[in-house]
């Protein structure tokens, strides 16, 4: 099945671009995903994934819901989905 992904900020800068495509197996989860984006781009190696889970303060979202309200790294994907991918985001000073 095809999956669309979506990176922002600095993850767009790790990754070289905004969107992309990718094929990915029936039983593929979040996690499963996110695992592969770490191993194919160094500049996210450690920065998606913590044990296993979603780093804390990392969003992403599965058609633009939040996986946390879902089943977190363990959401099932289905072709077609859209996975969008933000970084930590620190609010300024006033």
């Amino acid at each position: 099945m095809e999956i669309d992904l979506r990176f922002f900020a600095t993850f767009r800068d790790a990754v070289g671009q905004k969107e992309r495509s990718r094929e990915v197996d029936d039983e593929t989860v979040v996690g499963d995903v996110l695992a592969g984006l770490e191993a194919e781009y160094g500049g996210l190696e450690g920065e998606l994934l913590e044990d296993g889970t979603i780093r804390a303060q990392l969003s992403v979202l599965k058609n633009g819901r939040d996986v946390t309200h879902m089943s977190g790294a363990d959401t099932t994907l289905e072709d077609g989905d859209v996975l969008s991918v933000f970084p930590p985001v620190a609010g300024g000073s006033r």
